[in-house]
């Protein structure tokens, strides 16, 4: 199993925007050969900050068919 983490960061203001966006990036991510699961986390202290983790089976899923 690969462990994906992603920190992003979100122009100030625009969360709710990308919250409801990554909501249907969330059924492309989760249709993808090899996907496993996946969380987004939210900073609390920069409340502009995410971290995305996503779960694979393997290598070739994560950096070859995801891609």
């Amino acid at each position: 199993m690969i462990l994906e983490i992603a920190n992003l960061t979100i122009k100030s203001g625009k969360e709710s925007e990308f919250e409801k966006t990554f909501a249907v990036a969330s059924k492309i991510i989760s249709s993808m050969s090899g996907y496993i699961k996946h969380e987004l986390q939210r900073c609390i202290e920069h409340h502009n900050r995410y971290v995305l983790l996503v779960w694979w089976q393997t290598v070739a899923d994560h950096e070859i068919g995801f891609r």
